[in-house]
């Protein structure tokens, strides 16, 4: 923990913390002096997390958390409660991985679990979040967009469509949480140099990068550390004066897109 911690005295609650943006953020926001939910629906991934924050000196702790079954979202926000006496932070990190696919050829169901993850998790853990935060006097919910939000792209209707609707249902929950003060803020990454994120096209994450890196002014793929450090900001009281905007963290992507021929 820093001289200035950033966000000391809070408790965040992070879906998708046993991933790797999830477990960044985590990991981040315990070094800035918060306690930590690490929520994952792996048990298994979430508890790493959590031992690798207690194990630095910080306080942490793992639940099972299905974002898309009411109860489950319900439950994950009543244990950071009892574990750590309240809650002032939610990450909406969780998400689904969408297969390629035009409207003709991709299949209801993904479509369905694409916005039931993507969406409905985000809405779900919100809903009970809120409650809890307002009793805490205020709080901040950052939400995992995408850049892919603002544009279309071929073959992604059910991601780019979902997380165009995450962008939605934060300026929803900034506006009417704001008499309680709680803000809501979304986070747009660009491509992020994950392993699950290589392999669902590529073969391997240096070939992802390869690939990539010409599509982004700053001529690389974005790491998982940069968008912890604008969770952490959006956490913060740094932000204080934000609520129901973006931050847009694509490497000048959107910027750039169109006026190369690269596909990507």
């Amino acid at each position: 923990m820093g001289e200035r911690a950033l966000l000391a005295s809070r408790v965040a609650l992070v879906t998708g913390g046993g991933g790797e943006i999830g477990g960044a953020i985590c990991r981040r926001f315990a070094a800035e002096g918060a306690a930590v939910v690490v929520a994952d629906i792996s048990l298994e991934k979430a508890q790493k997390v959590a031992n690798e924050i207690k194990n630095s000196g910080a306080n942490a702790a793992a639940v099972c958390l299905d974002v898309t079954v009411a109860q489950s979202c319900s439950d994950a926000v009543s244990f950071a409660v009892k574990t750590f006496g309240k809650l002032t932070t939610l990450a909406n990190v969780a998400a689904a991985a969408t297969p390629l696919g035009d409207a003709e050829k991709l299949s209801l169901d993904d479509w369905n679990k694409a916005f039931q993850v993507n969406v409905t998790g985000q809405f779900l853990m919100s809903k009970f979040a809120v409650v809890a935060m307002r009793e805490a006097g205020g709080g901040a919910i950052v939400s995992i967009a995408s850049s892919h939000g603002h544009i279309g792209m071929p073959g992604r209707p059910a991601y780019c469509a979902s997380k165009a609707a995450v962008l939605q249902l934060t300026k929803c929950l900034a506006i009417d949480f704001a008499k309680y003060n709680i803000r809501a803020n979304t986070i747009s990454p660009g491509a992020i140099d994950t392993e699950r994120a290589a392999l669902q096209r590529f073969k391997s994450r240096e070939e992802a990068n390869r690939v990539k890196g010409p599509a982004y002014l700053v001529g690389r793929t974005g790491k998982v550390e940069e968008i912890a450090a604008g969770a952490t900001y959006l956490a913060s009281d740094e932000s204080a004066f934000m609520t129901g905007t973006d931050l847009l963290l694509d490497g000048g992507y959107l910027a750039f897109k169109g006026t190369t021929d690269n596909p990507v």
